[in-house]
């Protein structure tokens, strides 16, 4: 696939992740946050087995590749899942976006560290650029609460644990389809985190029987489009492009989560989110590569005329 393409896909599926953020924020205040992943992530599971079937993509894996598979589970599905919803049950939204937006840079050093592939550069400058504008774009107004602190921690972890796992989906990818190795891995990670809601939350099963249309509308989009969809196409492009050139692009997350938060939810935005907005666009270019590109085929075209 042309990498045009997937750039595409990366900005799409951030767009998908930051409506999320204010879908998920709303949902749990319906369905207790623990209860509400596992089945999210459930049913995110069987709709992406279901596409894969469809595509005539599913096999069994290879001992090797379950190795893989639990590992991502564990870290992709569990860990990210329960702390992202835990610490946002907590914390304000444009806290959790803040420290989403640490992904790309916590990639690299842990791409650094654990692929032995460092990048270069102007890809440094493009991850120092989109923090800077994750930075700007939320920290508007300042100021939580002295108790979401320990909900700030929660949703480092689920951050950290989602960077662990591109490592396992880089090393996987070699011989499995990401499309394939993330099915496996929200359905198992789905069945333990179901397990962990009924110890932590029991009876709150229940409570999606006091539900109305809409919730059922945004558990399925947040289920089918932002989960199954999103974290197929993000686990592919990880794949084929790599972990680091891929994390560049979560910068957009939290710049969606904002926008969409203003449109549905009535937050205010200002300048700042707006040269935010300029300097992860430039972090994005910088750190993906693609100035990189753009720069080298205008040098070949003037050295050929």
């Amino acid at each position: 696939m042309k990498e045009w393409k997937i750039y595409a896909m990366l900005v799409f599926v951030m767009f998908v992740w930051g409506a999320n953020l204010p879908i998920l924020k709303y949902l749990i205040t319906v369905v207790p946050p623990v209860t509400l992943t596992a089945f999210r992530i459930l049913s995110a599971s069987l709709v992406v087995f279901i596409i894969l079937w469809k595509m005539k993509l599913l096999r069994k894996p290879t001992k090797q590749e379950w190795k893989y598979i639990l590992l991502g589970s564990l870290t992709n599905v569990v860990l990210h899942h329960y702390f992202l919803n835990i610490g946002l049950s907590i914390t304000s939204g444009t806290h959790g976006g803040l420290i989403l937006g640490t992904g790309p840079m916590l990639t690299a050093i842990s791409a650094a560290i654990i692929l032995k592939y460092f990048p270069t550069k102007i890809q440094w400058l493009g991850l120092v650029f989109g923090l800077a504008g994750v930075s700007v774009s939320i920290l508007v107004g300042g100021g939580a609460s002295n108790g979401a602190n320990i909900g700030d921690f929660y949703v480092f972890l689920a951050i950290l644990a989602q960077v662990l796992s591109y490592m396992v989906v880089s090393k996987a990818a070699a011989t499995l389809d990401p499309r394939l190795l993330t099915a496996y891995m929200m359905l198992i990670g789905a069945v333990v985190l179901v397990i962990v809601s009924f110890i932590q939350e029991p009876g709150a099963f229940t409570s999606f029987t006091e539900t109305n249309p809409t919730f059922w509308t945004l558990f399925l989009t947040s289920a089918i489009i932002c989960t199954a969809v999103g974290h197929m196409m993000y686990n592919y492009a990880v794949g084929k492009a790599g972990a680091t050139k891929s994390a560049i692009f979560m910068n957009l997350n939290p710049l969606f989560s904002l926008i969409l938060s203003a449109i549905f939810l009535g937050e205010i935005l200002t300048g700042r989110h707006f040269i935010g907005l300029f300097l992860i666009v430039i972090g994005v270019m910088l750190g993906s590569g693609a100035a990189e590109d753009m720069w080298k085929k205008q040098k070949q075209k003037s050295a050929t005329h």
